[in-house]
């Protein structure tokens, strides 16, 4: 057998996988710790929502920054020093929060880590495109692509839903200082592993010289077909933000807002599950009505968080919006996938990476500041506003492939076109 003919995991090994799952879960647990700690100790959920909208600022500045670099000098050297720093920090950052720092440092001590998140799930996903497009055969790439972007896209899911349903897990058996310490430890230990799994340097050296220094121009990632895509996963961290922080303060009212993370878990029931399904769908269900699709019933779950009043409602409600949010996040970053400019694919992941963090933070900060002057209804109406917003950006997504194809068809000289009577009719 030829090195093209082997399998994926031929090339990466097993191990690989489990490794990159672990090392984003300190990326999925940072927001939610932070807000979980900061509303513990201070007893404010206005300041927990600011602590993760800095967590989000850190990351969206950094993340650009960070793909950009890991496009041009590989992932081993700004990932091992990324890890060990943001790990450092996330340790330290208990100590602030539970030594009675001032608000200020305890705002800068939440940017630092943002800044310095290492977004391991946009790199793996970048790490086995180019694995896939380097080391794989021609007729094996595009089926193995959409199967990584499958499970890519459900372990990204499956970290976001499972991160803060840990955070809700160690605060309320440990401390709520736990989850931001653990996190700290796997990021040390885990991001840094998978900096310096072999994989990184099979995906490097696989290219030849001229292909290494092939990049498309980073406004080719900057156009409408890729700016969607970032919108487009923003509103899904505006949804997750303000999710999560309107639940801590329905959670709260009722009596211990720690639970708030055990609350949101439940979402990932349904959402995880329906992921991982994603990769069953038939090929004629397109992307781009999958977003749609999705998007209605993310909607209308959403609606009807709002409108419960009482325990079992919103545990109702929570597993159907799993059933949207989850499908709509692979599909988004499965369209990411498929448009990534030539040498940008770290690029392009991180900037959705870095919308859904921003985004999150941000919901939390503005959902958390609405509960804490008593408008807990009205914190609770926010996500489906967030989901409204994902749905007509899948819109304009529609709307941008249709303007793409027409601008095709022209493009496409008239006598290479078929011949009409021989066109048979599909």
């Amino acid at each position: 057998m030829t090195s093209n003919d082997r399998s994926l995991i031929h090339h990466t090994g097993w191990v690989f996988f489990p490794i990159a799952f672990i090392a984003r879960l300190p990326f999925a647990m940072m927001v939610v710790g932070v807000l979980t700690l900061v509303v513990s100790v201070t007893g404010s959920v206005g300041l927990g929502g600011l602590t993760s909208a800095a967590v989000g600022v850190g990351v969206v500045i950094a993340g650009p920054v960070i793909g950009d670099a890991v496009d041009r000098f590989g992932q081993r050297r700004v990932l091992v020093p990324l890890g060990i720093l943001n790990g450092i920090l996330l340790g330290m950052f208990p100590v602030v929060v539970t030594a009675g720092a001032p608000d200020p440092l305890v705002l800068a001590s939440a940017a630092a880590i943002g800044l310095t998140a290492p977004q391991a799930a946009a790199m793996s996903r970048s790490r086995l495109m180019g694995i896939i497009r380097a080391r794989l055969s021609a007729e094996h790439r595009p089926r193995t692509l959409s199967r990584v972007m499958s499970y890519e896209s459900a372990a990204d899911e499956t970290a976001f839903v499972i991160g803060p349903f840990l955070v809700g897990i160690f605060a309320a058996v440990i401390a709520p200082w736990a989850p931001i310490a653990i996190a700290g430890a796997l990021s040390l230990v885990f991001v840094t592993a998978f900096a310096l799994h072999p994989s990184g340097l099979i995906a490097a050296a696989a290219l030849a010289p001229g292909e290494r220094e092939e990049r498309a121009p980073i406004a080719e990632v900057l156009r409408p077909r890729i700016l969607v895509l970032v919108a487009g996963t923003f509103g899904v961290g505006l949804f997750f933000g303000a999710t999560l922080t309107s639940l801590t303060a329905f959670a709260q009212s009722a009596g211990d807002g720690v639970e708030a993370g055990l609350l949101y878990g439940l979402m990932g029931i349904g959402s995880a599950a329906l992921a991982l399904a994603v990769v069953l769908l038939p090929s004629r269900f397109a992307l781009r009505h999958r977003w749609l699709a999705f998007a209605v019933v993310l909607a209308l779950s959403a609606g009807g968080y709002a409108a419960s009043d009482s325990l079992g409602a919103v545990v109702v409600m929570l597993l159907l919006m799993g059933l949207g949010v989850g499908p709509t996040l692979v599909t988004l970053f499965s369209i990411a996938g498929h448009r990534s400019p030539v040498g940008r694919s770290a690029t392009t992941m991180t900037l959705l990476g870095s919308a859904l963090t921003l985004a999150q933070a941000l919901a939390s900060a503005v959902t958390g500041a609405i509960a804490e002057s008593g408008e807990v209804r009205l914190a609770m109406l926010l996500p489906t506003f967030a989901a409204v917003l994902v749905l007509v950006l899948g819109g304009v997504n529609l709307a941008i492939e249709r303007r793409e194809r027409t601008a095709e068809r022209d493009r496409t000289p008239r006598d290479s076109r078929p011949i009409p009577s021989l066109v048979v009719n599909r």
